[in-house]
């Protein structure tokens, strides 16, 4: 080659590192070491595949999540961090792929906006879904660009997953007396910390956190109010479709561990903290969806839930911050998911049906009766629940979201479980999860629902210009906004009766349960 081909050919190089310099944002100092960020449209820059906690591998499986390790020099955020161990193909049925799995996956994202005059953006963390066992903040259904035009700042987090995430096992107890149970909630708090302590280095305000999440996520939402260990780390909360499912105690949890060391060939009670540390982690993975028996859930009795969800509402000793609260209008939809019928499901109330079935006229079909009743009861009722037990202590919204595209409306029972989703990230285009194309009709009452969320991110109240003021709930005046094919609407008293006897039948199975 000449000289000449020589020197252009250095300098074809030259310009393809300053164009790759060119596409990354301008470094930001974490208190681990500095990130640099990838630029997108509208001045948002992403930052993804951030280590908030250092990877919970070898000796620090089934520990509290331990502070990262710092760097020196620049780490590119550009690529995702591994999602927490799942089984395969879970998340296909909740969002998407989650790409590569590891351990070592306690990271999160975040999407800022551009920097303005107006000061810190205020903070919107979300939670994802996935029962405890599948799911990642890497999904493309949780993408926060949308959100984070809209003048917030965005950040979707990992936390440990199905065995690996909520565990109790005799081995570790001799180890640990009393010690941690809820490792995927300490995970959220870690992640919580993280946030506090460094969000302001990418535009955001500290003062200013709101958690939210769906399903599993919402729970998790709760949770982290009624934790002690939560405390100040967020000031606003989203529970979009919490369940009502009892967290297990802290026995149930044990026994489960046993037969979980007992599924990956261990002697069950018999088996060391050694053993089951040295037990590779997609061999716990593979055990996710087997059976509600090994079935993940929240543990009460460590420092993270020392009490049960209901309990600590019931006696106040939750976070009192603004909390909006609410669910789906075919949230049973979760329940054919895992292969359990409604029309079976219904059978079980027993002599209860007479009593029941007078609340669903109109309803004479078995199957659309299970329908609406594991809907109420698992969700709606639940919602509502909590709803009076917090409200006297913030401001409290709930909400019932029935809002289909118009292509789905003629052959959809309701809005499924998650199906709020994509209207609160407005990532119908992305994740490829609609199967109908959207109109712009259903955009723009989608974007309502989402800056309703951002409204209440920014000021506690979720109000959107334009909308009917969105009052509070509470005991003696029930109120809900629905989300419907005719719009938004405040519908004081919806389905009040309804939940109100449902909620003294729960109230009546819970007195008279074998403790």
């Amino acid at each position: 080659m000449s000289g000449d081909g020589l020197r252009q050919a250095r300098n074809g190089l030259i310009a393809c590192f300053l164009m790759g310099l060119s596409l990354l944002a301008q470094a930001i100092a974490t208190r681990a070491g500095q990130v640099q960020g990838e630029p997108q449209a509208d001045g948002i820059t992403v930052y993804r595949g951030l280590q908030y906690a250092a990877p919970p591998v070898g000796p620090l499986r089934w520990r509290e999540p331990q502070p990262a390790a710092p760097w020196s020099g620049v780490r590119a955020a550009t690529s995702f961090g591994p999602a927490c161990p799942q089984k395969a193909g879970l998340s296909l049925e909740g969002g998407g792929d989650p790409g590569p799995l590891s351990e070592d996956c306690l990271y999160l994202n975040v999407w800022a906006p551009a920097a303005s005059g107006g000061g810190p953006r205020p903070v919107m963390v979300w939670l994802h879904g996935g029962a405890l066992i599948f799911g990642a903040g890497s999904l493309a259904l949780y993408d926060g660009a949308a959100l984070a035009r809209d003048g917030v700042v965005v950040v979707t987090v990992n936390y440990r997953l199905g065995p690996l995430g909520y565990f109790v096992h005799p081995a570790l107890e001799r180890a640990a007396p009393g010690g941690p149970a809820n490792f995927g909630l300490l995970d959220q708090i870690a992640a919580l910390r993280w946030v506090q302590q460094n969000i302001a280095a990418f535009g955001g305000d500290p003062q200013q956190v709101t958690v939210f999440g769906q399903s599993a996520g919402a729970q998790s939402v709760l949770a982290l109010m009624a934790s002690p260990l939560a405390r100040g780390l967020f000031h606003r909360a989203i529970a979009q479709s919490p369940y009502g499912i009892p967290s297990h105690s802290r026995e149930q949890a044990r026994q489960t561990g046993i037969r979980v060391a007992e599924s990956v060939g261990l002697p069950g009670a018999r088996a060391t903290a050694a053993q089951l540390r040295a037990v590779p982690a997609e061999r716990f993975a593979a055990l996710e969806g087997a059976g509600l028996s090994l079935a993940p859930s929240l543990i009460v009795g460590d420092a993270a839930l020392p009490r049960p969800l209901l309990a600590a509402f019931q006696a106040r000793q939750q976070a009192a911050v603004p909390l909006v609260i609410g669910g789906n209008s075919d949230e049973t939809s979760v329940a054919l998911a895992f292969g359990l019928e409604p029309a079976a499901l219904v059978q079980k109330l027993g002599a209860a049906r007479i009593l029941v079935k007078p609340l669903y006229p109109g309803v004479a079909d078995d199957a659309e009766f299970g329908r609406q009743v594991v809907r109420d009861v698992a969700f709606t009722a639940f919602a509502r629940r909590i709803a009076v037990l917090h409200a006297p202590l913030a401001p409290t919204f709930r909400y019932y979201f029935d809002r289909l595209p118009a292509a789905q409306r003629a052959t959809a029972p309701g809005v499924a479980h998650g199906g709020e989703v994509t209207a609160v990230f407005g990532t119908g285009d992305l994740c490829g999860c609609l199967a109908v194309a959207l109109t712009e009709d259903d955009r723009r009452a989608w974007r309502g629902l989402a800056g309703r969320w951002v409204a209440f991110a920014q000021r506690g109240k979720p109000e959107q210009a334009g909308g009917p003021a969105w009052a509070t709930d509470s005991l003696r005046r029930p109120t809900v906004m629905t989300f419907g094919p005719d719009g938004e609407q405040l519908q004081p008293g919806f389905m009040a009766q309804r939940l109100n006897t449902l909620i003294l039948g729960l109230k009546f199975v819970g007195r008279s349960a074998p403790k």
